[in-house]
């Protein structure tokens, strides 16, 4: 596995490939971004089994919330982090022992030694990405999201 960011067609592979996602610092609070992620994936527009891992909630949305990764009934395909950097290479260890395939960091989190201990273990990394934008981007829901304005100009409408 290279030291390289995943290509979108690669991204959209591992998406794909993808039946069950962990999704770990996932919150009951509907501001969170983690929240407003597991709301959309668990929407008829996706089709991935759920776990919310939270050792601070018992359900999210309805989801029964696992307090860790090796306390979940499956092994999940994807590890999707909503959690500070420094916590990255230990949820990389984690995602390691219970033979996940991907790990991946969300937006704005960045994480080289959790990433290097994923690659090294064969699995996939993908960071400072969003699942939820990432899905609908290749799923062509952007404008579910409200991102698709329908306006290929830069120019206001009328100018």
């Amino acid at each position: 596995m290279s030291n390289t960011a995943p290509s979108a067609s690669e991204r959209r592979q591992i998406l794909d490939d993808t039946t069950s996602i962990a999704i770990v610092g996932a919150s009951a609070n509907p501001s969170r971004a983690s929240n407003f992620v597991l709301t959309y994936l668990a929407s008829s527009i996706c089709d991935y089994d759920l776990y919310p891992v939270n050792p601070n909630e018992t359900e999210i949305n309805g989801i029964p919330c696992y307090p860790s990764l090796d306390a979940l009934p499956v092994v999940p395909d994807m590890v999707d982090v909503f959690r500070r950097a420094e916590d990255c290479p230990t949820i990389a260890e984690q995602a390691v022992a219970v033979g996940s395939r991907c790990l991946w960091l969300q937006l704005g989190i960045v994480s080289e030694p959790a990433a290097d201990i994923a690659r090294s273990a064969g699995m996939s990394v993908v960071m400072d990405r969003c699942t939820k934008i990432e899905h609908a981007r290749f799923a062509g829901g952007l404008h579910l999201a409200g991102f698709d304005t329908g306006v290929i100009s830069s120019r206001r409408r009328g100018s």
